[in-house]
């Protein structure tokens, strides 16, 4: 690969669910591919296939960040009472070097999407890859942050995810471990797609139902004065239209734990768990930023849904919104890291 270029990747599924969300209605209209260097735009045919983009940021290729906790932190998970979680037991990311590597950045928490894991460099797969890079040059160590794989890494099974009673109990606990394995009296967590709205339900806490694992159960109290700053990218705060499209038919998309984004403008039929989510706001975090795009391709629309745009959100400090290519729903995540350092470290959202 040319050394001036990185690897940047959109991963589709189709059928039911598409595009790691959920049905997407313009898989077939032409993609157009960016050079962010020149300035070089081309269309291409995006066809029911794995596509990759390669987009130039006239910077050195990105090497793959070696997945895996360190021997401390996995060491510290088992002697603490979380050696059953599991949380190592696919891609993951963070920990000390040893005892006397103490953070002295902020700690940051990164929760990614469906489909996705914590870290890669396969299509559609690459996580905070990124993101880790970049913090990792501006100072940040292995001990100030952290990523969990926290579902299946299957597109194929990208229909079923849904905020189940297992993810959010799984975000919850490692938020928990992160907080009590580095004594930090804060946190910063950021979230893509999916996650932002479990990261959103894991942060806020309290009662939930999930009938296919156990009904009712409750999360504990909220951890909002533990969270300094929370960015949610390319988040589906206000659900899916492609989600109205379908009936709500997936568990993805399902009117309890799902996405739908209700029937008729108010929104009314909203998801319950998406009703909980916005039924009140702040609690994210000292300050709360997004980060979107108006031509996310998996979102659509625009980022609207009954008027308002998806991906905002309720109470938020401030946000960064594209207009234009290359920034899509990955593309949103993996070409941000300067702006979600910005966000977290300095609170600037630009």
């Amino acid at each position: 690969m040319t050394p001036n270029f990185r690897l940047v990747v959109r991963f589709a599924v189709f059928g039911a669910v598409a595009c790691t969300f959920v049905a997407c209605s313009t898989l077939q209209e032409p993609v157009r591919r960016a050079s962010a260097q020149t300035g070089a735009v081309a269309t291409i045919n995006e066809q029911p296939q794995q596509l990759g983009e390669i987009v130039s940021k006239g910077e050195a290729t990105l090497q793959a960040v070696p997945s895996g906790f360190t021997s401390h932190f996995a060491t510290w998970l088992q002697n603490n009472g979380y050696g059953g979680d599991n949380f190592g037991n696919i891609a993951c990311y963070g920990g000390r070097t040893g005892g006397s590597d103490n953070p002295v950045n902020q700690p940051v928490i990164f929760i990614h999407g469906n489909s996705d894991k914590a870290l890669g460099t396969a299509l559609g797969q690459t996580g905070w890859t990124n993101s880790i890079t970049y913090f990792q040059t501006q100072g940040y160590k292995s001990s100030e942050m952290y990523a969990l794989t926290w579902g299946p890494a299957n597109s194929a099974l990208s229909a079923q995810q849904y905020h189940s009673r297992p993810y959010l109990t799984r975000i919850r606990r490692f938020i928990e471990a992160v907080l009590a394995y580095t004594g930090a009296s804060k946190i910063d967590i950021i979230g893509h797609s999916m996650g932002v709205t479990l990261a959103r339900k894991a942060i806020k806490g309290g009662t939930a139902s999930d009938l296919l694992n156990g009904g009712s159960y409750n999360l504990g109290a909220s951890l909002t004065a533990k969270v300094d700053a929370f960015v949610g990218i390319a988040g589906a705060n206000w659900g899916l239209v492609s989600c109205y499209q379908t009936g709500g038919s997936t568990p993805t998309c399902a009117a309890t734990n799902g996405l739908y984004p209700g029937y008729a403008v108010g929104p009314y039929g909203l998801s319950s768990i998406l009703q909980d989510l916005n039924a009140t706001s702040g609690y994210e975090g000292t300050y709360r930023y997004s980060i979107w795009s108006t031509v996310d391709e998996i979102i659509g629309y625009a980022n609207l849904v009954y008027g308002r745009y998806t991906s905002r959100i309720p109470g938020q400090s401030g946000e960064k919104v594209y207009s234009s290519v290359p920034y899509g729903h990955f593309n949103c995540k993996d070409l941000t890291e300067a702006v979600q350092l910005n966000m977290v470290k300095f609170h600037n959202p630009n």
